[in-house]
């Protein structure tokens, strides 16, 4: 059963986070810009699917942090410090992308500016992978795990 679990945390968290995080982090380049003459670069019909991907992917993501709760109870591991800061970085990466990066995707999208919102979300998509990237590190080093 372990084993089954660990196997959908994994999973889930290579195809859910990693695609949300991924959607995020290209979102930018894709957005239109106020004023921009037609560049190939920029194509709204991808920042849409971009910003989808990073919505419905965020929701189908909260699979990992359910299915890792879980997994800590099981092996008795929920009260190791590298769980606690796991979950702790997870709900963060969870509230940046829920309350920040989501809603300024859907705002970059019905009233592009000169681009000063789509550094904000780079900026913010960097963050948000350098959290999940932290607790990576955390699940291979556990800090305090006996």
């Amino acid at each position: 059963m372990q084993k089954a679990l660990l196997s959908i945390h994994v999973l889930a968290g290579i195809i859910f986070v990693g695609g949300s995080a991924v959607a995020a982090s290209l979102f930018p380049r894709y957005a239109p810009l106020a004023g921009a003459n037609g560049s190939e670069e920029r194509n709204i019909n991808v920042a849409n699917a971009f910003h989808r991907i990073t919505g419905r992917y965020a929701m189908l993501a909260l699979i990992v942090p359910v299915v890792g709760i879980i997994l800590a109870f099981l092996q008795g591991r929920s009260g190791e410090i590298w769980i606690t800061l796991a979950m702790a970085l997870t709900f963060s990466a969870g509230v940046l992308l829920a309350a920040f990066i989501h809603p300024i995707q859907r705002e970059a999208l019905n009233k592009p500016d000169d681009g000063q919102r789509l550094r904000t979300l780079g900026m913010l998509a960097g963050i948000y992978n350098l959290l999940w990237a932290v607790v990576v590190v955390l699940m291979i080093v556990r800090p305090g795990a006996r």
